[in-house]
């Protein structure tokens, strides 16, 4: 991933925002996902608050093996005072029936979850969301601002590329992480969410991650397995594609296919060209 492009001093100036955000906020819980987004959010809530920011990351069967790994280490590496809470989305019925809400009934259950942590700290939530997720489809932010949410990107001028380059500024190596989203996004609006499914778009991923592969999807459509990378990545997985078909296909998939189009995050989304990373 190329770094983004903006001025020392504007990355600096927001860089003191976000810092002086956390000055006057009190005790906070961050929604840590392990995303460029949130860790950044984490870990200047943790230079600013110390023991008093917490960083929670949400297990479940939506968050992808790699992902739920990398947020344990990125807490190790850097100090936080972090621990996990386990969400129920998949309890829900309107959840797994995977309509243009999803996002909403899984956001509802993380801040569910959040909730006995939030009363323990009398703490502030905090989520990673930034300017430009503002104008994608994202119905979980409706959940998380009903429950109290606070988003300290957005209420400090940050965009997609300002977040990248301040954790650059920071040395996070969080700055040039492929963008990531819950595994439900991976799969067509109308078809019910399963932890199966779940499991197997995570095996899939898996399968293209090791084999170099970094910002990728594996989109489910029934037994057909929808490929985007990047287009610079269409002919490593051209080379490998006895490798992809054949694990692919021991997944269940009958016909594997690389997108043309290339990557677009939030492909399957009700609205086009709209966000998925919820």
């Amino acid at each position: 991933m190329t770094s983004p492009q903006s001025s020392p001093s504007a990355s600096s100036e927001l860089l003191d925002a976000l810092r002086g955000w956390f000055a006057t906020v009190g005790d906070v819980v961050v929604a840590f996902s392990g995303g460029a987004d949130s860790a950044l959010v984490a870990a200047v809530a943790a230079e600013q608050l110390g023991d008093r920011a917490l960083a929670v990351t949400a297990v479940s069967p939506s968050l992808a093996g790699r992902e739920a790994d990398d947020c344990a280490l990125l807490a190790r590496e850097w100090g936080l005072n972090w621990t996990t809470v386990t969400t129920d989305e998949m309890e829900s019925a309107a959840y797994r029936a995977n309509d243009a809400d999803r996002c909403f009934h899984c956001k509802t259950a993380l801040m569910d979850a959040l909730a006995p942590v939030l009363a323990e700290r009398s703490a502030v939530p905090v989520l990673g969301v930034n300017l430009d997720d503002l104008a994608d489809h994202r119905p979980g932010q409706r959940a998380a601002i009903a429950a109290g949410a606070r988003f300290p990107l957005v209420e400090t001028g940050f965009t997609k590329a300002s977040v990248r380059e301040v954790s650059r500024l920071l040395s996070l190596r969080t700055w040039d992480k492929p963008a990531a989203a819950c595994l439900a996004s991976r799969i067509e609006h109308g078809r019910a969410v399963s932890v199966t499914l779940l499991a197997r778009v995570d095996r899939a991923e898996d399968l293209l991650v090791g084999l170099g592969l970094g910002q990728l999807r594996v989109r489910h459509h029934g037994d057909t397995a929808r490929i985007e990378v990047e287009p610079v990545d269409f002919a490593r997985v051209i080379e490998s594609r006895e490798v992809v078909v054949d694990g692919l296909q021991r997944l269940g998939y009958r016909y594997v296919t690389l997108d043309l189009a290339g990557f677009r995050s939030g492909s399957m989304n009700p609205e086009p060209g709209a966000e998925d990373r919820t």
